[in-house]
């Protein structure tokens, strides 16, 4: 008998180490996700250099025997509850097997020319690809928020119809039979107060718009306060925390929680609040992933679900044609068989044949369900599992959807079938007089998918395409028109970078000039910039109140439109400070009436950095008397008068570039994400978070604003300036 390993607990108090000395192999140390996992090395640390020598199925029944107890004193000292989990009302989680975080500004949830929702085709395409999703987590915040001083409750009344157009895209959703969360966050305490705390505000939100659960960004477990606020209005909620729980007592109230970055060693890690109660349900996530094979084995080997998140804060990341098809099988048998998913004698690390298969046992009392991966690179075929064989009882191979006409030897059901290198493979057991809803439906179902074999299809990723939204020229006019700046013709160094926090240098984050084959963050290019003429200054609203005098001029989308005005008109003392709660198009708008254009990026950075690659329009070193005074506190202040800040002019003249409100440049798109490029920054500045939209005041630097429709792109930070060509 190999000797049982010793578990202690960390300091942290969620943190599992053997023994040392054990013939235990631990392929990873929990950090309140995974269980470390058996295997039998000559020693350590040679296991490190010598996984071929571990044998898990000689040590995993003294392992799980010992957890088994580990789990029940475990349970003991959270003071484990299982009331919610036999709740109702909240036990759709427990199928909740693919979720999906999805941006508000996905142009598959919402066309911006049509103005309206559209639900159906963005749940059409996820169903196409790789066999839809179970639940969504409207997203409507980061990383936009920060832009002005609205918080993370307000975001969502910005949304095209406000709270009534965003209950009608919950209700398309529930037409669907998709469960809805909204997001929370804990760190946005720099923008305007709200009048309740987070979990009032949430609740009000919640039963609003009628969502099923709330997803708490950065939370290592959702506080019970929101689980208590939403239950009291009478719409309980499952709680979703992003990471981890950290405080093992919220697993009571917490039925639901992410995963993440479960270790890719040769045995599969096991996931310890899957093992600690088998009803919570986890959506494994992995957002920036290229390549989810070991995601997807490791939420098959632990009945799990996935977060098929693709569109990360403006970034489109999709599953591979290999991944989605291969999530589109796993999420089928999950769902054909949701009850064992959850079943509360599931046992991993079942004995195989083969070595480098390994496999989950599901048992029901009408049936049994096993889920195998093969870990190794290369195919493996022949007799995969043995199981005690039952007379009467009925095989199949789920994933290939044929009967199984087992080998019986001394008991044993010896099962034969083909696993294709890191691929995936499933047994039923199923009891002689037991039946199966719809299994021979499903059975034909996984027989037509396993006429394509997982390895022929691609698992390349490749990154989408983006385009500049084409500029109309203006009429060419030889000299400046009044409140202009000519700027000459010249050779420039276009040298600029996205300050958007996430992402990393990796392809497809920022945006994608005309000259590149795809988006990246740095960008360097050297041009002729033709001769042009610019605004001296930002719009004032003076000027804009003169365009809408003359045209009568209103928008389609009315929503937070001149926000800032009293009575169609600026407030006294207003007049000559630059217009915001302008949309793209608002801007776009008045150029056309004035016979101008906006800027394109490369001519508003040449008008402010002329040709030396200054940093600031002054020169190269920060200087604050220069430019508006930085506003840090929580309710926004206006911004400055137009022509307050002379000392802060660019090499050509031209005023008012940096500090005060962004301004709006080039708009881009891809298949999913429209954006805009903002310029110069602004003089508000939101404490207590990073998460914040950043700041560019640097001239090498440009923001990344995602647009959604002008009710919500609008802010009291982002103004423009025009352009006029010039002969």
């Amino acid at each position: 008998m190999t000797t049982a390993p010793d578990f202690t607990t960390a300091d942290d108090g969620d943190t599992l180490h053997p023994r040392v000395g054990t013939e235990y192999k631990f392929s990873h140390v929990t950090t309140g996700r995974y269980l470390p996992t058996p295997g039998k090395a000559p020693g350590w640390p040679f296991a490190e250099i010598g996984h071929w020598k571990m044998d898990v199925d000689g040590t995993a029944d003294d392992w799980i025997a010992e957890l088994i107890d580990w789990r029940r004193e475990h349970l003991t000292r959270i003071g484990f509850d299982d009331a919610n989990y036999r709740r109702p009302e909240l036990q759709w989680a427990q199928r909740n097997f693919v979720h999906a975080q999805m941006m508000v500004e996905d142009r598959y949830f919402y066309d911006p020319v049509a103005g309206r929702y559209t639900v159906d085709r963005y749940l059409d395409d996820l169903e196409a690809r790789f066999g839809g999703i179970d639940s969504v987590l409207i997203w409507f915040v980061y990383p936009n928020i920060g832009i002005d001083d609205r918080n993370k409750t307000d975001l969502a009344f910005d949304l095209p119809g406000g709270l009534e157009g965003l209950r009608g895209a919950v209700a398309d959703f529930h037409r669907r039979g998709v469960r809805v969360f909204l997001p929370t966050m804990p760190w946005d305490n720099g923008t305007r107060p709200s009048a309740d705390n987070d979990w009032q505000a949430m609740a009000k939100l919640v039963t609003a718009v009628g969502a099923d659960g709330v997803n708490g960004d950065t939370y290592n477990g959702v506080p019970r306060a929101f689980f208590t606020a939403c239950d009291e209005t009478g719409r309980p909620v499952v709680l979703q925390p992003e990471s981890t729980i950290s405080a093992e007592e919220q697993l009571n109230w917490n039925v639901q929680s992410w995963g993440k970055k479960a270790p890719n060693e040769v045995i599969p890690p096991v996931a310890k609040f899957k093992w600690l109660e088998p009803r919570h349900m986890i959506n494994y996530e992995n957002r920036w992933g290229r390549d989810r094979n070991h995601d997807l084995q490791y939420i098959f080997f632990n009945g799990i679900g996935y977060n098929a998140w693709e569109n990360v804060w403006g970034i489109w990341n999709q599953l591979t044609p290999r991944d989605a098809e291969s999530l589109r099988r796993i999420a089928a048998i999950e769902r054909q068989f949701a009850p064992a998913m959850v079943s509360m004698a599931w046992r991993p690390y079942e004995r195989t044949q083969q070595a480098g298969v390994f496999a989950s046992r599901f048992p029901l009392d009408d049936y049994t369900l096993w889920t195998l991966v093969n870990r190794n690179e290369y195919d493996v075929d022949g007799e995969q599992l043995g199981v005690p064989h039952v007379e009467g009882t009925h095989y199949f191979d789920v994933w290939h959807g044929v009967a199984l006409n087992p080998r019986i030897t001394d008991g044993t059901a010896l099962f034969s079938f083909p696993m294709e290198g890191r691929g995936f493979g499933c047994v039923l057991a199923l009891r002689a007089d037991a039946g199966i809803e719809a299994l021979d439906v499903f059975l034909q179902r996984a027989r037509q998918w396993a006429n394509t074999p997982l390895q022929s299809l691609s698992k390349t990723w490749r990154s989408l395409p983006q385009h500049i939204v084409p500029v109309p020229a203006t009429t060419p006019l030889a000299k400046a028109p009044a409140g202009m700046i000519t700027i000459p013709t010249g050779d420039f160094d276009f040298v600029v970078g996205g300050v958007e926090i996430e992402g990393q240098t990796w392809e497809g984050n920022d945006v994608q000039y005309p000259w590149e084959n795809s988006a990246r963050r740095h960008h360097r290019h050297r041009m002729q910039v033709p001769a042009f003429h610019i605004d001296r200054t930002p719009v004032t609203n003076a000027q804009f109140l003169a365009f809408l005098e003359d045209t009568g001029w209103r928008p389609s989308d009315g929503h937070q439109f001149l926000h800032h005005w009293r009575d169609g008109a600026p407030q006294p003392g207003w007049e000559n400070r630059p217009v915001t709660w302008v949309s793209i198009e608002d801007a776009r708008a008045y150029a056309e009436w004035a016979g101008k254009r906006l800027p394109r990026e490369w001519e508003w950075q040449y008008a402010a950095q002329g040709t030396d690659g200054r940093l600031y329009p002054w020169g190269n070193c920060w200087e604050a008397s220069r430019v508006p005074a930085v506003h840090r506190g929580r309710v926004l202040t206006p911004p400055a008068p137009v022509d307050a800040h002379p000392q802060g002019a660019s090499p050509f003249g031209v005023l008012d570039l940096v500090g005060n409100v962004w301004q709006w440049t080039d708009e881009f798109h891809d298949e999913h994400t429209r954006s805009a490029i903002l310029r110069g920054g602004s003089h508000y500045q939101p404490q207590t978070s990073h998460w914040y939209f950043p700041q560019a005041y640097r001239l090498d630097q440009h923001g990344k604003y995602l647009l959604m429709a002008p009710g919500k792109d609008r802010s009291a930070c982002v103004g423009f300036r025009c352009v006029v060509d010039a002969a």
